[in-house]
């Protein structure tokens, strides 16, 4: 999806993991059929970066296109769901929305060993250090602004009306997000969490009253996002394989979350630096989405960080567990489960 330069870009492609190998005849074959401007021979290569769906780049003599498939091996339960990552941006992109024009779904297993989806190639940058240190302070504005304002329009779309009325169930988000991320932490523990422990039985008992209902994208970050070659806004937004409908207010507090992380990009950063360097700073954050989404502020705002936290946990215990057999996708993903216990513990102390 992105060129290779400079360390603040996570992509490039390497070829493809002998654990995510697969025969390409039968993948050509389909290319040949289901795609008018496919002009073989095919050559396949993978992404690196991500940790979950494996991302492979195809090439033919003059066309680059992405396909997204199901990891190999033994997997969690409604984990890696590329069938709704290929529905929802196709219903999105008939709307003018940035996303990848998505090309084709296959769900016969025969071809490459696992349900996949291939959409067009998008030209840009993926940028993963939020500090964007490679830009200058108008940049980086231009390009947080762009972010926030496209953030916005995703929870304006009327769901309904694109086709999505039956994508996720409205209201009671939070609640059935606790569950469904209990019940993912459950299958992949291997160990006692206190911190863990806490965060399950006192999020659902501190539920917020706000029962708002729209698309979320599920993992809204710098990073799955592609930036203009050379222009600081927003051309595609990557990766729905956590997308639903939501609350509005979990993309826009998962943002917030990931500036708290322990030992992150903005861990000592002050409001004054921040401002400095042109990247908005918290509460500059929430009171622009507000701007543009209509909204007056964020009550409960400890609750939705301490969520993200255990959010964040129980899908990093997912990725532990998927190491120890041989399913994890990112060159990272041993580290992954370190991360664990210092992201519930600082949830846990959100709570107090």
């Amino acid at each position: 999806m992105a060129e290779n330069k400079s360390t603040h870009l996570v992509t490039g492609v390497k070829e493809v993991e002998p654990h995510h190998r697969f025969e390409t005849e039968r993948l050509e074959a389909l290319l040949r059929q289901e795609l008018d401007d496919f002009e073989p021979p095919l050559r396949v290569r993978q992404f690196r970066g991500g940790q979950s769906n494996p991302t492979y780049e195809l090439t033919d003599a003059t066309h680059r296109w992405v396909l997204r498939r199901k990891p190999p091996g033994v997997l969690l339960p409604s984990a890696h769901a590329v069938d709704r990552e290929y529905r929802i941006i196709s219903a999105l992109g008939k709307t003018g929305y940035p996303v990848p024009q998505a090309r084709l779904l296959c769900e016969d297993t025969d071809v490459i060993g696992t349900m996949f989806f291939i959409m067009d190639y998008v030209e840009g940058r993926i940028l993963i250090d939020g500090t964007i240190p490679d830009e200058t302070p108008e940049a980086r504005r231009a390009i947080y602004n762009s972010m926030i304002e496209t953030l916005a329009r995703l929870h304006a779309v009327d769901y309904a009306a694109i086709g999505l009325a039956d994508f996720g169930r409205p209201g009671n988000y939070f609640a059935r997000q606790v569950s469904r991320w209990t019940k993912q932490y459950r299958a992949a523990e291997d160990e006692t969490i206190p911190a863990m422990e806490h965060l399950m039985k006192w999020l659902p008992a501190n539920l917020p009253d706000d029962d708002s209902s729209s698309i979320v994208h599920g993992d809204y970050g710098l990073n799955n996002m592609i930036v203009h070659p050379t222009e600081p806004r927003v051309v595609a937004i990557l990766d729905w394989e956590l997308s639903t409908i939501g609350h509005p207010l979990a993309d826009l507090t998962y943002h917030l979350a990931m500036r708290r992380t322990p030992s992150g990009q903005f861990a000592g950063r002050s409001d004054d630096e921040l401002q400095e360097l042109g990247i908005p700073t918290e509460a500059e954050y929430i009171a622009r989405y507000c701007e543009c989404a209509g909204r007056n502020g964020i009550p409960s705002l400890d609750f939705y960080l301490a969520f993200h936290a255990f959010r964040s946990a129980s899908i990093y215990q997912g990725i532990a567990a998927r190491v120890k057999t041989g399913t994890a996708a990112g060159e990272n993903a041993n580290r992954i489960g370190d991360l664990v216990r210092p992201l519930a513990e600082h949830g846990a102390a959100l709570t107090h």
